[in-house]
């Protein structure tokens, strides 16, 4: 009789084991054909190859800001440099400021409805452009005043080299240009002025300012991708000269050193600035309210020109407003000391006196401390109405308080929350310096994601929590819970994903918290982050590049980490299906039905199997668990059982138990205590976006209604 039970449970093993298998998944095939080929420019580890090269701009720059007339004239001398080993026969430089050109084609593109209630924005998206926008061209020559054939191609502009330009070699060339600068608040914009009626000034925030070289690398050849205005920039490394010549009342801070402080400043800012250079607890007012307030008051017809200097930078921009108060402290990076700055008008105060600078400081040190150290002499924060946007060392950053002075949390974090951002995007992408016209994650999503560790760490810093809003696990649901036809792939380009904020900066933000807290762990992930930010400090990453460094340096196996969250718009829901729980007898059982029924919703239905081992443990009980993957994206599973004596226990099950059938598994857990009740994923950490189904015994789920009413 003993022969016969063995071969009726081991039928039973075998079915249950055939149960879970299914035909062939490639979920967890490596990502042999996504990825790009490694050779002697990029390694297989996801390091730069032994022949890695980028070529390089340098800039030396004139300009003028015309306040009266609200338009800037330059001119510029750039020496472009060929490191690599294609000769080229002529060089692309962007125009972005093309953008808003008449016959620009972002006009033409941007859909628009007429409906009950038209804003002002609606209806200039309908009407014809009234703005003069664009580039002016004077002229293109060579350094002896040579004219260079080129010619321009709506946001791009080639010019006609006289001759190949072979490996090695440079070619320096001079353009001089003009435009008009627009109103953000009419137009918008990443750059222009806010002007104040009420004291008959302009605040500028300036940049895409002048024609910038185009990339040229390895992967793509001329990264020469029209600028529509969703998609960002690419740019080379250089260094830059650039003289700024604006009204002599003006205070101003742009990228890099500035060169002659004794000429555009006064004895007594400049006495403030050394004394905040030995201020590392708080800022130093350097331009006070009360002078700022005179200034703007006051307006003199004189001009004055400010002279940077910037070694190994991607690009440049500054602002100028004679509104302007300046407060700036110390920080120490490293064995260094970095300055962390603010320029903001008296409409910022008093929340931006209170914290703007000391914001810089803490994103400085946080960045610092997961990424590389950050390299340059100065971080700028400047107050601006609407949108934020970054640059080498100075960024420009909404969050302004009422009239009155006062201000909601709302504003107070939404403020800080920029200023995370764009002093980080000085990592992401102006340092490791990726493709923001391809992919835009690459620069949004990886500084939203440290941008989220930054506000984590917030509450030592400033004894606050911080409320974030992209990067925690739940906050990304209701994105990942909508109709797919609406989603697009993290690796999407820019112009073509239809939701850019939850896809480019939430989405991979969330992807990477999980990561580092529920995938590699957080030792491994960080040791991988910082080593990929230290490779490819001041090169040009690509994807591939990512992915496999924070594989090389972590060994952990993460193509189906990349495929399921990167390449596919499948979400997590695992659903907690079946439960049998079991007790074990010696000898037969008296019927396999009865025994092996379907799961019941009641923990204290109990049934048996039977064993012949002579090894019974009487006291344990079984629960066999069965997890169904409905979302379809692969995620380590974290349930929770609660015992009768009111314990819980944690358990995880790595991802890679998917691996035979990606749809269902099944798993049986042997525990001297009763369990009373099994929660699947109990603190939300994997972006589960149904959690009905996540409890046995199932339980109601309050309603939409019951939640909002709870919650306020």
């Amino acid at each position: 009789m003993k022969s016969l039970t063995i071969t009726i449970v081991g039928l039973v093993l075998a079915v249950n084991a055939f149960s879970q298998q299914k035909k062939h998944t490639n979920k967890f095939e490596q990502l042999w054909f996504e990825l790009r080929s490694p050779n002697d420019y990029r390694s297989a580890s996801g390091a730069p190859g032994p022949f890695y090269w980028q070529n390089t701009a340098d800039y030396d720059i004139a300009i003028t800001l015309d306040d009266e007339k609200a338009s800037i004239t330059g001119e510029e001398t750039i020496t472009y440099t060929n490191n690599s080993p294609d000769p080229l026969s002529y060089l692309w430089l962007q125009l972005d400021q093309n953008v808003r050109a008449k016959d620009s084609e972002s006009y033409e593109i941007q859909t628009s409805e007429v409906n009950e209630v038209m804003s002002k924005q609606n209806l200039k998206k309908i009407s014809s452009p009234d703005f003069d926008g664009g580039f002016k061209i004077g002229e293109v020559t060579d350094e002896k005043g040579n004219k260079l054939s080129y010619i321009i191609n709506k946001t791009m502009m080639r010019i006609d080299l006289p001759e190949r330009l072979n490996t090695t070699q440079s070619f320096s060339f001079k353009v001089k240009w003009s435009y008009n600068i627009n109103d953000r608040m009419e137009l918008g914009g990443r750059s222009g002025y806010e002007y104040f009626a009420k004291d008959d000034n302009r605040l500028y925030t300036i940049a895409q300012f002048f024609p910038r070289m185009c990339v040229y690398n390895d992967y793509d050849g001329w990264q020469n991708k029209q600028f529509l205005g969703s998609g960002e920039f690419s740019l080379p490394f250089g260094d830059y000269k650039v003289k700024i010549t604006v009204p002599e009342d003006h205070i101003l801070g742009a990228t890099g050193k500035l060169q002659n402080p004794r000429e555009v400043l006064a004895d007594e800012h400049i006495e403030r600035l050394e004394k905040a250079m030995e201020s590392f607890d708080k800022p130093v007012l350097i331009v006070t309210q009360k002078e700022a307030e005179k200034a703007e008051k006051k307006k003199r017809k004189g001009t004055k020109t400010w002279v940077f200097h910037a070694d190994n930078v991607r690009d440049f921009a500054f602002a100028t407003s004679r509104k302007f108060i300046w407060d700036a402290m110390a920080v120490k990076i490293g064995d260094r000391r970095v300055m962390a700055m603010s320029y903001y008008p008296k409409e910022g105060n008093p929340l931006w006196e209170e914290y703007s600078t000391r914001v810089v400081a803490h994103t400085l040190r946080v960045y610092s401390k997961h990424t590389i150290d950050y390299p340059y002499h100065k971080a700028i924060s400047v107050h601006t109405a609407r949108i934020g946007m970054e640059y080498p060392m100075i960024c420009f950053n909404y969050g302004r308080p009422n009239e009155d002075g006062t201000y909601s949390d709302k504003v107070k974090y939404g403020m800080a929350g920029v200023i995370i951002h764009e002093v980080g995007h000085n990592f992401f992408p102006m340092i490791i310096n990726s493709d923001e016209r391809q992919w835009t994650w690459m620069d949004e999503g990886l500084n939203t994601f440290t941008e989220f560790l930054a506000e984590e760490a917030f509450e030592e810093e400033f004894g606050e929590k911080f409320p974030a809003r992209r990067g925690p696990a739940h906050k990304i649901i209701p994105y990942m819970s909508m109709d797919k036809k609406l989603l697009s792939p993290i690796m999407t380009n820019s112009e073509q994903v239809q939701n850019l904020g939850p896809n480019a900066y939430g989405k991979p933000a969330t992807a990477l918290n999980i990561l580092r807290e529920v995938v590699m762990g957080r030792e491994l992930f960080d040791y991988a982050f910082k080593e990929y930010s230290q490779r490819w400090a001041f090169k040009h990453p690509t994807p591939s590049d990512f992915f496999r460094t924070m594989e090389d340096a972590s060994a952990v196996d993460l193509d189906w980490f990349w495929r399921g969250w990167f390449y596919t718009v499948d979400h997590v829901d695992v659903s907690l299906g079946k439960v049998r729980v079991f007790k074990m007898e010696e000898g037969l059982p008296k019927t396999m039905d009865e025994n092996f029924s379907d799961e019941s919703n009641d923990p204290q239905d109990v049934k048996q199997f039977y064993t012949t081992s002579g090894e019974e443990r009487e006291d344990m009980n079984y629960y066999e668990l069965t997890f169904e993957n409905i979302g379809g994206l692969l995620t380590p599973i974290l349930f929770e059982f609660e015992y009768e004596d009111g314990t819980k226990e944690k358990v995880k099950l790595p991802a890679e138990i998917w691996t035979r059938n990606d749809e269902m598994v099944v798993k049986t857990f042997a525990r001297e205590k009763k369990v009373k009740r099994v929660v699947l994923d109990p603190e939300m950490l994997t972006a589960d976006t149904n959690i009905a189904n996540n409890f046995w015994p199932r339980q109601e789920m309050p309603s939409r209604f019951e939640k909002f009413y709870r919650n306020n």
